[in-house]
């Protein structure tokens, strides 16, 4: 098991941050999301053993965070969201320097940081002053540091923060490798739902310092209702009104174009979904319309998270 949060309360003074969080994790790629205040970065830190909990306990690999703290952060990689470099120093006598502080000695500290530079594309300006970066090759020394000792678990803290593009894409395929390929458990703190929805599987979403919904985003996605989206031409009225005696709820997202919604009695009564197409075409054609567009929608991240945090605040 990656992570256990059981009964996990953290507070500042009076103030409840994080309400009796409840959670078992077993690994790989988590997306942790919420607003603003949501409680994303107390929660990381509290995993890290800066924040001791007002109730409840933290286990990381099945160890306590606070019983075996030494122990438990030599298992994590953090990148921060902010910089908190050394002025002065160089990318290869940061990293090492990382290295070291996580128990590496002098000479294998030095070999790794420049395998890890490597890794994440700082090449011959790695003997630059850090306070020389852009931007973009900042967030990617963070990241190095971040790898140097080889970490089970990497903590990203918005790793795209200020990046542009280009530099933006390319940190998202060094996340899906260490992901995929290098098989190293990851927790990605992002507002940017695309970024978590491009490299994670799995979800935490925190509201108000609880958790609004977990789990797989597969699984989320696959739960969500079916949907068309139809552009039309001809006689749309007659069509739209014989597609709602045939159990769809459609709504209007431009002038000709609809989304169309089957209802579950309908669903039940469908043997398989291919057909579904095929009766919107043979419909078309005993009403006088044209089909001119016709996919199915795929419900995104922020299509599931609007609508879960919807759920949450009602219930």
């Amino acid at each position: 098991m990656l992570l256990e949060l059981t009964d996990l309360t953290v507070s500042y003074g009076k103030k409840v941050v994080l309400d009796n969080l409840n959670l078992q994790i077993k690994g790989g790629a988590i997306g942790l999301l919420g607003p603003n205040g949501a409680g994303k970065s107390t929660l990381i830190k509290t995993l890290l053993g800066f924040l001791v909990p007002t109730n409840g306990y933290v286990n990381l690999f099945g160890k306590g965070v606070r019983s075996s703290k030494t122990e438990v952060r030599q298992l994590i990689g953090y990148m921060p969201e902010n910089d908190s470099y050394i002025p002065g120093v160089n990318a290869v006598s940061f990293v090492g320097y990382a290295g070291e502080l996580c128990g590496m000695d002098r000479k294998a500290a030095r070999q790794r940081a420049h395998e890890v530079l490597n890794y994440v594309g700082i090449d011959e300006i790695r003997y630059r002053p850090v306070e020389t970066y852009t931007t973009g090759v900042r967030q990617r020394l963070k990241l190095a540091q971040a790898l140097v000792h080889d970490p089970d678990l990497l903590l990203l803290d918005e790793p795209t923060n200020g990046m542009d593009q280009r530099g933006r894409e390319a940190m998202l395929s060094l996340v899906t490798d260490l992901s995929l390929e290098q098989n190293t458990n990851i927790i990605f703190s992002s507002h940017i739902l695309k970024d978590i929805e491009s490299t994670c599987t799995s979800i935490i979403a925190l509201n108000d310092g609880k958790i609004a919904f977990s789990g797989e985003i597969k699984t989320m996605r696959d739960s969500q209702q079916l949907a068309y989206e139809i552009e039309l031409k001809g006689d749309v009225e007659r069509f739209l009104v014989q597609l709602d005696l045939l159990g769809f709820k459609c709504e209007k997202v431009s002038e000709l174009r609809f989304l169309a919604t089957p209802n579950q009695q309908f669903l039940d009564s469908v043997q398989e979904l291919d057909s579904i197409s095929r009766q919107f075409f043979q419909l078309a054609f005993e009403t006088n319309a044209q089909i001119r567009h016709l996919r199915i929608v795929k419900p995104s991240l922020e299509d599931i998270f609007h609508q879960q945090l919807s759920v949450s605040h009602l219930s």
